[in-house]
């Protein structure tokens, strides 16, 4: 691996971070700052941001780049709730937020096991 775009799970959490970032630009006015939408932002770009950081890190240290790991993962399973509030505010249709909660859940799973594997 010679760069964080290298990972699978760097690739699929910065795709749907894009869609996340359309999709809550439809959100209401009184979400756009410090509300739903701009937590839905920042917790779906935190995971490749955790990701970059840490990997720019694990050259000097391993245990480092574990630690942003398990940053990503908190922020794939807060994804998860911020997407729950979303469907239940019926900000975005149930189907695309369990779409986008299944994915999240994938990316936890990658990221786990990226964290397990990782020498």
């Amino acid at each position: 691996m010679k760069s964080v775009y290298d990972l699978e799970v760097f690739k699929k959490a910065y795709g749907i971070s894009l869609g996340i970032h359309n999709a809550s630009l439809n959100l209401p006015a009184f979400e756009q700052q410090k509300g739903l939408a701009d937590q839905l932002r920042r917790a779906s770009k935190g995971i490749c941001a955790n990701l970059a950081e840490g990997f720019g890190r694990q050259s000097i240290s391993t245990p480092d780049f574990k630690r942003f790991i398990v940053m990503a993962i908190g922020s794939a399973d807060e994804m998860q709730l911020w997407l729950t509030y979303c469907s239940d505010l019926n900000y975005i249709q149930s189907d695309q937020a369990e779409s986008w909660k299944t994915s999240y859940r994938e990316i936890a799973m990658m990221l786990s096991g990226l964290h397990k594997n990782w020498k």
